[in-house]
């Protein structure tokens, strides 16, 4: 027959929690389940009660004596006190319960002492009784020292004495204090002490030791009580004898010295009693004089590693004391003149404690029952049964045998259900244990939910539930739906609860699951369902971090899961176990999103270890990492300055946290007071593995000290500083350093030095002696002069000659170390003689090597600097005339005789002088040498044009090299075509064997294509360096326009032309650029046939570039151009004032008349068939500067391969930025340069070149 239950889901982290419930489990609670559907009878069980001793705190409002307890039917309460009988109900004072229970409350009415005793509470039904353990109920007395007068005690100086206190009895702990009247507590030390029975204990007397104040306190913290003795007086007599034998004086009164007595405690030996887990606390305090020192020993082995010895030595104090620490132990006083001892017999002792306690049980009716109960205990514990509270004998059954440990029922029934009571004592106390027996049938009632879900992981642990009540106990099997069997195999375990235990889960374990429980009295069975599902497993894993405090630190946790759970699945942090609240305010600094822990300006309190924890409805993945939290180290602590010598200190200091980076070094730091206060300086650095340092001090000053630590992270903060050290005076340690000789003038020498720091003086009065003698003079004396001062000039001197020096510092309290002598020579003059035997070599057309004789030592009078060779060039060797160029210089340092001159103009006639010079300045010239340079190549060409551009030609115009390195040969022209694509055509030679040529016309062209120019000049030894222009050849037909120029107000300008006669319709574009800016900007197109076109919105007073083209984009192809200028607003307003008067307006139509009668009448001409050609007109006009706009605008001069425009193509819709120029002349200025003993350069040298400028012109005729 199945129980049917209400149905339901569970979902089982992988191992679930089993329940309880079977007979011989150690509770005999019958589940709520159970009693749901039937009434049970239950025996009462006691579930709280007050605790074993309460204390009446007089500060306490009442007293709860508590007493609850659980059965069916439910218990009645009853209380005995003493052993007697007591009835709580009966005292109006003392108030009921308001939860049913047997509690009773003792208010705190003042009056309490009649409630102290010995309490029991009895818990009765009809099945049986269950009683407390005993709670005392003690009411304290307030501890009060008795009134006495107590006459003062008298004592010879060096006589042991002892104050007693004899404290009353109160609640512990005692704490005693001895101080005067005023407060003042008496020092202890190892003379003076207070015994742990609060007596007061000199092992000497000494005459300071006398006063009529010495009282005792008794501190009971319990009850918040401190009483005081009366006070008492001690006198203690000298002998009157004068010594200067007793300790901490000079002198002191004569005491007879005597051999260590104990004062306590008496006797040789003790016997110390104590139960496990008290402190113990063994005294010795000795008497004598001088005052004995204690030592401890245990006997025949050492004392424990708790063990501390404490008050000077004369206690010996072991916490919480163990079976082990029992022995005899030994105190042991000595001084100069003996020694005594005391033995401690040490016996530690235990209260009862159960081994095996007695446990509830269900019994089916026949069976045997057996109750066991055992307890330890030091002394060993008496074993007393009782049964419902009485004892056995005043309850005989003839079916109960009763042994020491154990009690058996035979055949027991249901009459012999009841609650027996083992109860163990010895002289530490007492443990009571209340065990229900029942004895009765019960068909099986599985309290397990039916129809419950499971979910398991593959290769996971599941436990399916089946908690069953019964009596006698039921056999439990289960089953699978797919088989009757039972399921079985190494993977299903059966719990003696009735749960099916599946480990290492497989898919084919999912599906329905039957629970079945039998016994005698029935069955019932429920079923179960059992759902696999993936693991959860976390793939990204946080890893470990090690950063900087302040900084922000990121974990990163991604997982798979399974997907049923895809709405269910949890993610949640841990720090070191604990779960991260994310609401809590105080968890502002992290920030989790998306599987990513943020923990922003991390701190020291951040560091720990952070787990990530996936979490299923079934199961969970962990995994973990460390925040290490890293910063430079905190600052040292307690320095303290030891080893004062005057001349050097041991500092100490104890390191700051190094913050997980190991500490390297640490930097010490002074302050010296009295010159720099508040400036600290670095005196040390010590490794970090070192807590000392010795500092070397200067004399007369005032020091502190601070400590900083360096890590990999940084340097930390100071420590706070030393205490101040104030070294006295003395002579200095050493003498000024850095001692420079200089000879400014050449009769005298100029004596300097490093003055010595402040702190260096080491005394006041500080001043220098300088002492020097000429070199080589044998033992001539030392010239000697003090000064205060760094520096010191000695007249009178030859011309450079050697003199030794020294200086020595002084200070008030005597002289430093002997100096050190050092060489150094007076002043120098000019050198008188230049070098001889001057010759050059000419090594290439740029470079001579220069050689010469060296100036004599005696010559130089000084020390050689070196060499300076000074050339210039004379003439061109293609002209006559000479002039003096500009003069150049090298200079070449150290002794030599040779040198390597570059940078010569070829084909150049050069004239050179050598010089010789010192520290003092250069020495007279040579005799000047001649040379010339042989020819090389030309330099660029500096002018290149193309001018007459057409359909298939173009003609070139340039002017001769500036430096043409020799005599000309000719010209080498190359050409290629390149138009606006990645490839270019051949390259094109063309030899001009006329060096006197300046054009050059090039036939057989492509129509409307760009070609590139290249043009060098020649000598005998080869081509120059190329000068290129670009140009492009024009299309069919050009528009027709003439007589293009340009008029300007303050900010408009007027571009006029007047058309041809061929193609009128055609296009043209005006474009513009502020000569400031370099921006382009273009007009729309406009038809020829237009005769002006007026530029707006110019700036006043500004230059602007004015081009006229046949297409809408800039480059260099342009019919016109011009430079133009606006007016400024004075100009403008000047003119316009002029042009609204009648007679400038006259004037300007007349103007205009003749010109239009001019330009008919050259028209008239031209139609009449006149043979004036354009090619005609070019070839009267060969000049260069003067041929028209269609000459030098329409392709522009360029020295470079790739000639940019001045300004980039601004239109109407946006800038274009400029290009730079592609080339640029070096203008060169006289400066000096230097080279190696091989000629190599290592220093500069300098000319100048001529630049040839460009012009535009404005108003330019156009015939095309």
């Amino acid at each position: 027959m199945r129980w049917s239950g209400r149905p339901g889901v569970a979902l089982f982290l992988g191992v679930v929690l089993s329940f309880s419930g079977t007979p011989g489990s150690s509770s005999l609670d019958i589940p709520l389940e159970v009693l749901s559907h039937m009434n049970i009878e239950q025996l009462p069980t006691i579930t709280a009660q007050s605790p074993n001793t309460m204390i009446a705190f007089p500060f306490d409002e009442s007293y709860s004596m508590r007493c609850a307890a659980k059965g069916n039917p439910e218990p009645e309460f009853r209380w005995t006190k003493n052993g007697q009988e007591f009835d709580p109900d009966q005292d109006p004072r003392l108030l009921p319960p308001e939860d049913g229970s047997g509690t009773f409350i003792i208010p705190n009415n003042g009056n309490l002492s009649e409630f102290q005793g010995i309490y029991r509470c009895y818990a009765s039904n009809k099945l049986g009784t269950a009683i407390s353990e005993e709670i005392e109920f003690v009411v304290p007395h307030v501890p009060k020292f008795p009134k006495e007068k107590i006459d003062p005690i008298e004592v010879e100086e060096g006589q042991p004495v002892t104050l007693k206190c004899n404290p009353p009895k109160g609640i512990p702990p005692l704490q005693i204090y001895w101080m005067t009247i005023g407060l003042q507590h008496i020092e202890q030390d190892e003379r003076v002490s207070i015994g742990l029975n609060g007596n007061l204990y000199f092992a000497n007397a000494l005459e300071r030791d006398s006063r009529r104040d010495y009282c005792c306190f008794a501190s009971f913290s319990r009850i918040r009580t401190i009483v005081q003795k009366t006070a008492m007086s001690l006198v203690v007599r000298n002998t009157g004898l004068k010594t200067d034998s007793a300790p901490g004086s000079g002198f002191a009164n004569s005491i007879l010295k005597s051999k260590p007595s104990l004062l306590s405690p008496p006797g040789v030996q003790t016997y110390t009693h104590l139960v496990k887990g008290q402190a113990l606390m063994l005294e010795c305090i000795a008497a004598g004089y001088p005052t004995p020192k204690v030592e401890w020993i245990r006997v025949g082995q050492g004392l424990p590693d708790r063990a501390i010895v404490e008050n000077h030595g004369k206690v010996l104090h072991i916490p919480n004391v163990q079976q082990e620490d029992e022995g005899q132990y030994k105190c042991k006083a000595k001084n100069g003149h003996g020694e005594a001892s005391h033995f401690f017999h040490v016996t530690v002792e235990e209260p009862p404690q159960w081994t095996t306690r007695p446990e509830s049980q269900i019994s089916m009716i026949g069976s045997d029952v057996l109750i066991k109960c055992v307890a330890t205990g030091n002394p060993k514990p008496t074993i007393s049964w009782r049964v419902n509270g009485l004892a056995l004998n005043e309850v005989p059954a003839a079916n109960r045998k009763v042994f020491d440990n154990k009690i058996i029922l035979e055949r027991a029934n249901s009459s012999d259900s009841a609650v027996y009571q083992c109860e163990a004592s010895n002289k530490h106390g007492t443990i009571l244990a209340n065990a229900n027996i029942m004895i009765m049938n019960l068909p099986p009632v599985i309290v397990t939910e039916d129809s419950l879900q499971y979910s398991a992981v593959q290769g996971k642990t599941i436990v399916l539930h089946c908690k069953t009540f019964s009596s006698p106990p039921s056999v439990i099997t289960w089953s699978k739906e797919d088989s009757a069997d039972s399921v079985t195999g190494p993977r299903f375990f059966l719990h003696d609860n009735g749960s099916l235990e599946i480990s290492a889960v497989e898919e084919g374990d999912m599906g329905e699951y039957s629970c079945i429980a039998k016994n005698r009295e029935g069955s019932r069975a429920i079923t179960a369902f059992l759902d696999i599902k993936e693991p959860t497993k976390i793939v990204d894993p946080p890893m470990d971090l090690r950063i900087l405090v302040g900084t922000t630190a990121q974990f990163v946790c991604q997982a798979e899961f399974d997907r049923s759970f895809n709405h269910e699945m949890e993610t949640y942090w841990l720090k070191d176990s604990v779960v991260i609240a994310l609401n809590d305010t105080e968890n502002m600094g992290y920030l989790v999103d998306d599987g990513i822990l943020q923990i922003a300006n991390v701190s020291y309190s951040d560091q720990g270890r952070y787990s990530c924890v996936v979490r299923s409805p079934v199961d969970q993945d962990i995994a973990s990492a460390h925040l290490i939290v890293t910063d430079v180290p905190d600052a040292p602590e307690d320095l303290m300055l030891s080893e004062l010598s005057g001349k050097s200190v041991k500092l100490k200091w104890i390191p700051g946290d190094d913050h997980n980076s190991s500490t390297t070094a640490f930097v010490i730091e002074f302050e010296e007071s009295q010159r720099e206060p508040g400036i600290w300086r670095e005196a040390q650095r010590v490794p970090g593995s070192h807590t000392s340092a010795l500092l070397k001090l200067h004399g007369h000053a005032d020091y502190r000290f601070r400590v900083s630590g360096v890590n990999e992270v940084g340097q930390g903060r100071p420590s706070e500083p030393s205490e101040s050290y104030k070294t006295p005076a003395r002579a200095p340690d050493k003498n000024p350093e850095n001692i420079k000789i200089e000879g400014h003038l050449p009769h005298e020498m100029d004596i300097n030095w490093e003055p010595l720091a402040p702190i260096e003086h080491n005394g006041p009065g500080l001043e220098y002696k300088v002492s020097y003698r000429q070199q080589g003079t044998g033992d001539e004396d030392w010239q000697e002069h003090v000064v205060k001062r760094h520096s010191f000039i000695v007249k009178g001197t030859p011309t450079f000659v050697p003199y030794e020096i020294k200086i020595q510092a002084r200070n008030h309290k005597g002289w430093a170390p002997e100096p050190r002598v050092i060489v150094g020579y007076s002043g120098e003059d000019f050198p008188s003689a230049a070098p001889d035997d001057v010759a050059v070599e000419v090594v290439n057309n740029t470079l001579v090597k220069v050689s010469w004789a060296r100036v004599h030592k005696d010559k130089l009078h000084g020390r050689l600097g070196g060499y300076r060779v000074n050339w210039w060039r004379l003439r061109s060797l293609l002209a006559s005339k000479k002039s003096h160029g500009e003069k150049h210089a090298l200079t070449f340092p150290g002794d030599r005789s040779h040198a390597l001159v570059p940078g010569l103009r070829p084909f150049s006639e050069y004239s050179l002088i050598v010089m010789a010079f010192n520290g003092r300045g250069n020495g007279p010239g040579s005799h000047p040498v001649t040379f010339r340079t042989p020819e090389g190549v030309p330099d660029q060409i500096s002018v290149l044009r193309t001018m007459d551009i057409k359909k298939h030609s173009v003609s070139l115009s340039w002017s001769p090299p500036v430096e043409p390195n020799g005599v000309l040969t000719g010209y080498l022209l190359q050409y290629q075509l390149i138009n606006d694509t990645e490839e270019v055509g051949p390259l094109v030679s063309v030899n001009v064997s006329d060096p006197d040529a300046s054009k050059w016309l090039l036939p057989d062209l492509e129509a409307m294509s760009k070609y590139k120019f290249y043009l060098r000049a020649c000598t005998r030894l080869g081509c120059g360096p190329a000068t290129s222009e670009e140009c492009a050849t024009t299309p069919e037909a050009i528009p027709a326009i003439m007589n293009v120029s340009s008029s300007v107000s303050n900010n408009f300008a007027n571009i006029s032309w007047i058309p041809g006669g061929e193609r009128q319709d055609s296009e043209l574009y005006v474009a513009y650029m502020n000569n400031r800016e370099g921006n382009w900007k273009i007009s729309e197109a406009l038809n020829t046939s237009k005769t002006f076109h007026v530029i707006k919105g110019l700036e006043p007073g500004t230059e602007y570039t004015v081009r006229l083209m046949t297409k809408n984009w800039v480059d260099n192809s342009s019919i016109f151009e011009d430079v133009i200028k606006t007016r400024g607003e004075g100009l403008a307003s000047i003119h316009g004032g002029i042009s609204t008067q009648g007679w400038f307006i006259g004037l300007m139509c007349a103007v205009a008349l003749l010109t239009l009668i001019l330009l008919i009448a050259c028209f008239v001409n031209r139609n009449k068939g006149g043979k004036y050609s354009v090619k005609e007109k070019e070839d009267l006009h060969p000049d260069v500067e003067s041929q028209g706009m269609n000459d030098d605008t329409f392709c522009e001069y360029s020295d470079n391969d790739e000639k940019p425009l001045k300004g980039s193509l601004h239109s109407t819709s946006g800038d274009m930025k400029p290009a730079d120029s592609g080339d640029s002349l070096v203008d060169y200025g006289e400066e000096e340069a230097q080279f190696n003993e091989d000629g190599s350069f290592i220093g500069e040298y300098t000319g100048r070149k001529e630049k040839p400028s460009t012009e535009n012109k404005a108003n330019t005729q156009i015939t095309a």
